[in-house]
C-alpha cells in the first residue's frame, strides 16, 4: 500500500516477512537484480516516507536494514570466515613469518 509502504495483506511494513520470501524465491537466481530492484524500491519509498513524515524523517539505517540488508547472500562454506578474524572471502592467506637469523635482530620491531 503506497505511500505507506506497508504490505496489502498482512499491513505490516513492506517488504514483510512473507514478501522477502517471495522475493527470495523470485530472483534465487539472480540476487544482485534482487538488491538492484530493492534499491529502487528503497528510493521510492524514502521520498514517500519523509514526504508523509518529515520530522522525524526515517532513520536511513532503518531504511537500510528494512530494505536492503536481507538480501545480502547467506554465508555458505566457500565464502563464509570465521566472525571476527579480519578476512573476507578472497582474501589471500598470508605467509607464515620466518625467524630471522641467529644473531640478527628483525628488520621491523
Amino acid at each position: 500500500m503506497r505511500p505507506l509502504w506497508r504490505c496489502r495483506t498482512c499491513a505490516a511494513p513492506w517488504p514483510c516477512q512473507p514478501a522477502r520470501l517471495l522475493l527470495t524465491r523470485e530472483y534465487r537466481r539472480d540476487r544482485v537484480a534482487l538488491s538492484i530492484y530493492m534499491s529502487s524500491q528503497l528510493f521510492e519509498a524514502t521520498a514517500d516516507l519523509v514526504r508523509l513524515n518529515p520530522h522525524p524523517a526515517p532513520s536511513p539505517a532503518e531504511l537500510f536494514d528494512r530494505f536492503l540488508a536481507w538480501t545480502a547472500r547467506p554465508a555458505t562454506r566457500e565464502n563464509a570466515s570465521a566472525p571476527g578474524d579480519g578476512c573476507r572471502p578472497g582474501d589471500l592467506t598470508p605467509e607464515p613469518h620466518a625467524d630471522p637469523p641467529a644473531g640478527r635482530l628483525p628488520e621491523t620491531i
